[in-house]
């Protein structure tokens, strides 16, 4: 639990608002602390990980912040893809492997308040191909 909420910390700038539960039953609330929502990490044993493109996602305030956080998390032996500039509505993102090796988008220039207002006009959703 401690290397996940860690990594989060480091880069995604998440910080636990709440923990509980003994060794291999953990549960901690990690938050940004930029509105009511929270990711709940659990402490469990699994065969394996979230596979193909599910991410969770972080906005970052520039590309130079991105490229910082990707050539950090190399720096600290985490696996890395990216930087990619994939245009709007998807921007300049990269991807970090959190200790378990799920995934987590860092980016900077992602269009979602325009993209969830599109849809809200019933002008979106739009798919948008991943590199590669």
């Amino acid at each position: 639990m401690a290397a996940s909420t860690e990594f989060y910390a480091e880069y995604a700038s998440m910080e636990v608002v709440h923990q509980r539960g003994e060794p291999g039953e953990r549960v901690a609330w990690i938050s940004d602390r930029t509105r009511p929502f929270v990711v709940v990490l659990l402490e469990r044993s699994v065969d394996h990980r979230l596979g193909g493109w599910s991410h969770l996602g972080v906005g970052l305030g520039s590309r130079a912040e991105v490229d910082d956080t990707l050539q950090r998390a190399r720096a600290a032996g985490h696996e890395v893809l990216g930087a990619f500039d994939a245009g709007p509505p998807v921007g300049y993102w990269g991807i970090i492997a959190d200790p378990d090796g799920h995934n987590l988008e860092v980016a900077f220039g992602q269009e979602v308040g325009f993209t969830v207002e599109a849809a809200d006009r019933g002008s979106g959703p739009t798919v948008t191909q991943a590199p590669g």
